[in-house]
């Protein structure tokens, strides 16, 4: 489900905000104001309970101490004094008046740094964003981005731009297109045809353009989905490792321990291909995230690679990944 994308520079707070109230922000931009809320107390809610419950306790200790007849009516007048002064100085909003207002607030203070799905981008651009949404999602949420296998922080730093970036693309095609396509159907001459061509290929140029830098992130979802089979392959595998010594004694003891042990070797060695795998699988991901930097990106890292001593250029030590279960995260839907 496509949502509303927000400049990563908007505080966390504020983007959480508008992620949940997307229909709410469409009305705003519309021209909706929240109506006027009524004034909230000055005075603290837990003051004035503390006040009255300290008055209830002194009024019950004059009840016992002096004549009961007396002081019974004062009581009852002023506790309910205490509870009448209450509910009229506590007039806070209701919560949904509350988020109204507040986001209201802060969509006119962050105008122009969120975009809304269902104005800001025609069918194939909304596709384009939705496809790119669901990549970087499963990005930041596999488990080797958060056993920090891959480069977690840069992740959540990059990606988050990467969106924004698109989006801000796609909006821009949007309304061009929208534009180019009123403009076509209002009926022009041949000549007219014949200067809108040009204009045509520049739209279908930049739609290629944004469309190589989403399948730039699909496939660095790919190679993270690699990662977390390989994961999830070898974190079973090495379950299967731990109980090994149970069975070699079920076999020693049964005098059966001689037909076992090529099998039993040939589990250390899947386990062995398995950990090569998942070493693979993440330093794919780490080239394809590397060429989401673009060609500048690519000639740097070349650079250093040619001007680094020694010829070895795999990474500087082995995967060991900790053994945390068999929860599986699905890969995205291609």
């Amino acid at each position: 489900m496509r949502r509303v994308v927000v400049d990563p520079e908007v505080p966390a707070r504020t983007a959480d905000l508008f992620h949940q109230h997307a229909s709410l922000l469409s009305r705003i931009r519309a021209g909706w104001i929240p109506e006027p809320a009524e004034p909230a107390s000055r005075l603290p809610v837990r003051f004035l309970w503390s006040g009255g419950t300290i008055s209830a306790l002194l009024l019950a200790c004059l009840l016992f101490l002096a004549d009961a007849g007396q002081l019974f009516l004062f009581v009852l007048a002023l506790l309910a004094l205490v509870v009448l002064v209450g509910f009229l100085t506590v007039r806070e909003p209701l919560e949904p008046e509350a988020v109204e207002h507040d986001l209201y607030r802060e969509a006119r203070w962050y105008e122009g740094r969120y975009l809304l799905p269902a104005e800001d981008f025609d069918h194939n651009a909304g596709l384009l964003l939705e496809r790119a949404q669901r990549a970087i999602d499963f990005i930041l949420r596999s488990r080797v981005n958060a056993m920090g296998m891959l480069d977690d922080v840069r992740n959540a730093v990059m990606l988050p731009s990467q969106e924004w970036e698109i989006a801000q693309l796609l909006t821009k095609l949007s309304a061009l297109r929208g534009e180019h396509h009123e403009f076509g159907y209002s009926g022009s001459t041949p000549e007219v045809a014949a200067a809108m061509a040009p204009l045509e290929r520049a739209l279908a140029a930049s739609e290629a353009a944004v469309l190589a830098r989403v399948e730039a992130l699909e496939r660095y979802a790919g190679h993270v989905s690699d990662a977390e089979r390989a994961l999830r392959a070898h974190e079973q595998i090495e379950i299967l490792r731990s109980r090994l010594p149970r069975y070699e004694e079920l076999l020693a003891e049964s005098g059966a321990d001689a037909f076992a042990v090529p099998e039993i070797g040939k589990l250390t060695e899947d386990a062995d291909h398995l950990e090569q795998a998942l070493r693979d699988s993440v330093r794919s991901a780490h080239e394809a995230f590397r060429h989401l930097d673009g060609p500048a990106a690519d000639e740097a890292a070349n650079g250093a690679a040619n001007g680094a001593a020694g010829p070895s250029s795999s990474p500087s030590g082995p995967v060991h990944p900790p053994n945390s279960g068999d929860s599986e995260k699905e890969p995205p839907a291609p």
